[in-house]
């Protein structure tokens, strides 16, 4: 069954891969790109990140303790994260991957364009790599920029299997700076990633303790009025979605890092006082969003999934699963600066240091409100009171304990309670199994609006510059600028109560892969009909998100589809093959939210 996985790769050059495209295809396959330098990658205390052509990696168990304990983690080459890889655009990269753990086992290049049978799914075009067998990756590197790699089966991403990828450009970089650093967030837990997910689909709230209490019904009222209150909780209830219930896990289940230390650890990244300091930030969480900020400075994002963009000064960003956003700082005082990514829900945070010195440190700044979905927010405009339009609102009942709470606990924790004074998940019946029960659609939006210019859930009462989808622009106008030929349109859909996840209703195994062709130009529409967000990644392609920018829309690999959005975004196959369209959100996709795009040839 792995006889594939001793077998190395074929032998591809970029002239083999991009023959027989077309020049849209092939045009499309490289992006919009601007003249570029090369630079130096650089941590503090490390050698120049050298660029390489040729990689040997060892996938093994291992341990950590980044939650304070001692525990069983996922390496490679003995540590997670595992090394940041540097390549450079036109090359021919080789990388030898031996699997010395007990399971079948791949690594996936996110966001690379490339041959399928080098993306690294096992189950699709590729076997995966059988425990004791290697496999050797070979393909052309075709782009630039900001990228991560990670494993594609089962659990692994979560138990610490991921990396960061930087790419150089061939020619000179649009983006000129001093010094240039990876922050790679990740959520980390020492629970077993299958008990999480089985928890959370026979109690989907087990990991909320931030529900809504009486306290915090009062002082709704006090602010809207007993009438919109008692109207909203009503049809809470009947959408049986919890208006705090954001994300899950949350902090108390997981460890928030950053390149792969808890806040306590204090990750340090050193500059000049006067210097253009890069900060190229990859979410590589499993399941965890986070709002970014370094107070006292600010920040422009530059690049966006390796695409540069038009600089954007903002004061904070929101980053979802497997997105990348790189921005430029320049410190010029002779202090320290807090890098500050806190959680969706406000459950925790992870954080690192930007200061001229090695030791130093700057104060940890207040939690934000936490964050409750409006009527809105759920595509239930019609049943709200006056005082609600809008967008989400902070936690009425949480406002003075949180802005006036210091996040000075360095653990990066909230005392929300803890999970030892949770009651047990009810059992499962007898005869019934996790998969037993299809992607049905709970409660669909009564309205789907455009959501490109709204930050994200909580975000729009905050007093400061937020970065939006419509705020990105890219630097060079689109390169296939076809009109599409056709549409195809996927619905997210899901049911809160049994976390199951899915397209149209549907599970993967009861639907037929979405055929398209190379070379075909399509729109792709994705309209969220939960009231989760959820960051969708295309294998093997780009998605230009249509976004108001024109021939300058932005070229992503991952869109974040709020709940009652419609995102479309524009896209040309470049790539005979299966490519995975899926959640990002780990939880999600093992439960459901996953489809197949087949890429066919073109016709003689």
């Amino acid at each position: 069954m792995h006889r594939n996985a001793r077998r190395p790769g074929p032998t591809l050059t970029r002239r083999r891969f991009v023959a027989g495209l077309g020049a849209a295809a092939a045009a499309s396959l490289l992006g919009p790109r601007a003249a570029r330098a090369a630079y130096a990658l650089k941590s503090p205390g490390e050698a120049t990140v050298p660029v390489t052509t040729a990689y040997d990696l060892v996938v093994a168990r291992g341990t950590t303790d980044v939650s304070g304990a001692v525990t069983a983690a996922n390496t490679i080459n003995g540590g997670t994260p595992g090394p940041t890889l540097r390549w450079r655009e036109g090359s021919v990269v080789t990388l030898n991957v031996r699997n010395e753990m007990p399971e079948v086992t791949g690594l996936h290049w996110h966001g690379i364009i490339l041959p399928n049978d080098m993306d690294g799914v096992p189950g699709l075009e590729f076997a995966g790599i059988a425990p004791g067998e290697s496999y050797q990756y070979r393909f052309p590197v075709l782009q630039s920029g900001t990228y991560w790699y990670h494993s594609h089966m089962g659990y692994q991403e979560q138990k610490g299997l991921y990396g960061a990828l930087i790419i150089d450009p061939a020619g000179r970089d649009f983006v000129e700076v001093d010094r240039d650093y990876v922050v790679m967030l990740s959520d980390w837990t020492d629970e077993d990633p299958e008990d999480i997910q089985n928890k959370t689909k026979y109690q989907s709230d087990y990991y909320n303790f931030g529900k809504r209490t009486v306290t915090s019904f009062f002082a709704d009222v006090e602010r809207s009025g007993l009438a919109p209150v008692m109207k909203e909780r009503f049809h809470e209830n009947g959408s049986r979605m919890d208006p705090s219930g954001l994300e899950a896990p949350s902090g108390d289940t997981y460890t928030y890092l950053m390149n792969g230390l808890p806040p306590d650890r204090n990750w340090t990244a050193l500059f000049r006082p006067g210097e253009r300091v890069r900060l190229r930030f990859i979410n590589a969480s499993a399941a965890t969003y986070y709002d970014v900020r370094i107070p006292g400075l600010d920040m422009r994002v530059v690049n966006v999934h390796g695409n540069d963009v038009v600089p954007v000064a903002v004061d904070q960003f929101r980053i979802g699963v497997a997105e990348t956003y790189d921005v430029v700082v320049r410190p010029t005082a002779d202090r320290a600066f807090t890098i500050y990514a806190e959680d969706l829900g406000r459950s925790g945070f992870a954080r690192g240091t930007l200061a001229p010195r090695d030791g130093m440190q700057a104060e940890i700044p207040a939690h934000d409100p936490r964050p409750l979905r409006s009527m809105a927010d759920m595509g239930m405009q019609g049943m709200m009171g006056k005082d609600q339009i809008g967008a989400s609102y902070p936690d009425g009942s949480r406002i003075g304990g949180i802005m006036g709470e210091r996040s000075a606990e360095v653990t990066g924790k909230r005392n929300l309670g803890k999970l030892a004074g949770r009651q047990p998940v009810a059992k499962l019946p007898d005869g019934v199994a996790l998969d037993d029960t299809g992607v049905e659609v709970q409660m669909a939006p009564k309205t789907i609006t455009d959501r490109t210019r709204t930050p994200g859930d909580g975000l729009n009462f905050l007093p400061r510059r937020e970065l939006s989808f419509s705020d990105l622009r890219s630097v060079l106008p689109a390169v296939d600028d076809r009109p599409p030929t056709r549409t195809i349109t996927l619905k997210l859909t899901g049911n809160m109560q049994r976390m199951i996840w899915g397209f149209d209703g549907k599970k993967y195994t009861e639907v037929a892969p979405i055929d398209v062709t190379v070379g075909e130009r399509f729109r792709l529409v994705m309209i969220n009909e939960t009231m989760m967000t959820h960051p969708i990644h295309l294998h093997g392609m780009w998605m230009e998100l249509e976004n108001g920018q024109g021939r300058h829309r932005p070229y992503l690999h991952t869109l974040s589809v709020q709940p009652s959005e419609r995102l479309s975004a524009l896209v040309t196959p470049v790539a005979t093959g299966q490519w995975p369209l899926h959640c990002h959100i780990l939880y999600h996709f093992e439960a459901g939210m996953f489809r197949t795009v087949r890429v066919l040839p073109r016709e003689a």
